[in-house]
């Protein structure tokens, strides 16, 4: 089946609308819609406070919530001459001067993804808002009057609202000094949120009060939420590329604010990032309407991308010798593999600035240009891990090298993200792993805002508990509803290690319940832990990307099923919490009604006498027919829907 949208490109723009003069700007209020009316948003200015309210169908989100930066630039207007801004909130004295509108309604072709094409409409206003002295003659020189320009742009998505800051170009040639986002969410009591206080942490599901000992840390994004009347939300950022991560802090009981890492400093004219809510009405709204985060970000910037960016599937190695990295690329083709992975110790000692990445260690019998060549006689690519100390040293040496040698990708180790200087650093070098033609993984504390739709080298990142941690199966099953709603997540899939907390079946359903353009499989896993199980060519048959995706049933920390399409073929995995349940899959929501599909199924058997305890079966079903399954607890389904004639 097909996803069908209406091909338009269309963008109207009307002409600024004159707001009221300052006098009758005391409670200046405007409204805007998503193109299919149910998410409104209403941005007030109640004296010299900017505040919104957000609904979704005439339920509300966002109670109120408060708009605006606090900027400290006393020091450079003194420098400059400027009249000091003594404000104790920069926003405050601010006029509305104006408001423009805009729909965009459109349709781009990823170069990869969890769907061919995706939509990108909404509805936008800009609020253009002034303090001080206007506009100055900048002839000969910089305008000396205190005059300060902000604008406040709000998409609205049928999925979602999007708001984002942006300074316009200042005549008086300010530099900023951004110390706080005053953007803030406060919700009805009730609510309850999923609470990670670092990339890699587990969940804590907890209600947005103080007394909540979570708090104590602030909450990463996305940072979903259940109101109280019943709705879903989650709170993210998209499109940070050279400003400071920002998280979400308990500004009070039932109400987050934005919280900046440090103070950031920029040069007009200027886009913070965005900062978005994700709407549904049901958990899995949340997974289908996602795709609201590429479209809030730049297009590719890549021109020859489909050339040489090539998504697939990996295999680490565990032994770092010569002829173990040779079987590993043996064993990649048998199993349907494109890539193998070195991982951390091919040079070494990582941690010690000394160490340099341009060399295998000494104590290692690796010949990496012939096991390149080696690789790509077989189609097979290969990915060196490299430390962040080693790369920030000589990355420009290392990928001039990695290019000549041959080498596909790069996989980032222990990353650090959240400081202005840091952010711009790791986004300046995924940049220039594009003009080298290297793709990149990045680990550890990194979580994605969308930044792959702008450079698809950037085919995956860690930012998840996964399976180097072995997490139980309540893990498993909240994170397609909390981290991947911002983007693909490397959790490294097992099958054979005897430290893994959930079945066969469940790990099984992985790559497709979990978005990953390169997936590993088979971690911690040595080729010949593989003994011909005939439910593993699943994993062979299965893709890690796709032409259509759709979440079907799940509630957050209990159960998820996901469907995807490559082609004709669809997927499905369910992925089950620590209680075992019956599920019954309709499927009319993506197969073809009435068409005949032949269906592999590949379930737990705790009664099997085999090494896997999973059984497979064949049968037919027609597009429309419902398909009850029960999961284990902790277990999980795999099946593949092939079009019969």
């Amino acid at each position: 089946m097909t996803m069908k949208y209406p091909i338009r490109n269309r963008v109207s723009i009307l002409a600024p609308i004159l707001m009221l003069l300052l006098s009758t700007l005391a409670h200046a209020q405007v409204t805007l819609l998503s193109p299919d009316g149910k998410v409104r948003f209403v941005f007030e200015q109640k004296g010299g406070d900017l505040a919104y309210h957000l609904d979704y169908d005439g339920k509300p989100v966002v109670e109120h919530g408060a708009l605006g930066v606090n900027i400290d630039n006393h020091l450079v207007e003194r420098a400059m001459g400027i009249p000091v801004d003594t404000s104790r909130v920069w926003t405050n004295g601010m006029e509305v001067t104006g408001v423009e509108r805009k729909t965009m309604d459109s349709v781009w072709t990823t170069v990869y993804g969890e769907y061919a094409q995706i939509a990108d409409h909404y509805n936008e206003m800009t609020i253009h808002l002034m303090k001080g002295g206007r506009h100055g003659d900048d002839a000969g020189g910089y305008d000396k009057r205190q005059q300060y320009l902000l604008d406040i742009v709000v998409r609205a998505y049928d999925e979602g609202i999007a708001i984002r800051y942006h300074f316009p170009e200042a005549t008086n040639g300010l530099f900023m000094h951004i110390t706080e986002d005053l953007t803030s969410f406060a919700f009805a009591p009730g609510a309850t949120a999923w609470h990670y206080a670092w990339a890699q942490a587990q969940a804590s599901k907890v209600k947005l009060q103080r007394r909540e000992r979570a708090w104590a840390e602030e909450a990463e994004r996305p940072l979903t939420l259940r109101l109280a009347n019943g709705l879903y939300a989650a709170i993210g950022e998209a499109a940070l590329v050279d400003f400071v991560r920002g998280k979400l802090k308990l500004k009070a009981d039932n109400e987050l604010q934005m919280s900046l890492y440090e103070p950031a400093d920029i040069i007009t004219a200027y886009d913070m990032p965005w900062r978005y809510i994700l709407l549904g009405e049901k958990a899995t709204d949340l997974i289908n309407n996602k795709q609201m985060v590429l479209n809030l970000n730049a297009p590719n910037q890549i021109a020859d991308a489909r050339e040489w960016v090539r998504p697939g599937k990996a295999f680490r190695v565990c032994r770092l010798d010569m002829k173990t990295v040779l079987e590993a690329v043996d064993f990649c083709v048998d199993r349907g593999m494109q890539y193998i992975e070195l991982d951390a110790g091919w040079y070494g000692p990582e941690m010690k600035m000394a160490s340099s990445a341009r060399k295998v260690d000494e104590r290692k019998d690796l010949d990496l240009p012939r096991l390149c060549r080696y690789a790509r006689s077989k189609g097979i690519g290969v990915w060196l891990y490299v430390n962040q100390r080693a790369l920030s040293k000589e990355l420009d040496e290392l990928l001039t090298l990695y290019e000549q040698w041959g080498v596909s990708g790069i996989k980032f180790g222990f990353v650090q993200v959240g400081s202005q200087q840091w952010t711009t650093w790791l986004h300046k070098a995924v940049k220039a792993c594009a003009d080298h033609h290297i793709l990149v993984d990045i680990h550890d504390e990194y979580r994605p805002t969308g930044w792959s739709r702008t450079y698809p080298n950037l085919l995956t990142q860690e930012g998840v508990g996964g399976n180097e941690e072995m997490p139980d199966a309540e893990h498993d099953a909240t994170l397609p509803f909390t981290r991947f709603l911002c983007g693909p997540a490397d959790y490294t899939p097992c099958y054979f290690n005897g430290r893994v907390k959930n079945t066969k079946g469940h790990q099984l359903a992985m790559p497709v319940v979990y978005y990953s353009p390169l997936t590993f499989l088979f971690w911690y896993d040595l080729p010949e832990a593989y003994r011909g199980e005939k439910e593993l060519d699943y994993w062979k048959a299965c893709p890690t990307v796709w032409d259509e995706s759709k979440a079907l049933l799940g509630e957050i920390g209990q159960y998820i099923v996901q469907a995807r399409r490559t082609g004709d073929v669809w997927f499905v995995g369910a992925m089950n919490g620590i209680v075992g349940r019956d599920i019954t899959i309709d499927t009319a929501d993506f197969l073809q009604k009435g068409k005949k599909y032949r269906v592999e199924t590949h379930n737990d058997d705790p009664s099997l006498k085999t090494r896997t305890q999973v059984t497979s079966e064949k049968t037919t079903v027609k597009g429309g027919e419902r398909l009850k399954l029960h999961l284990q607890p902790s277990g999980g389904a795999a099946l593949s829907f092939t079009p019969v004639g």
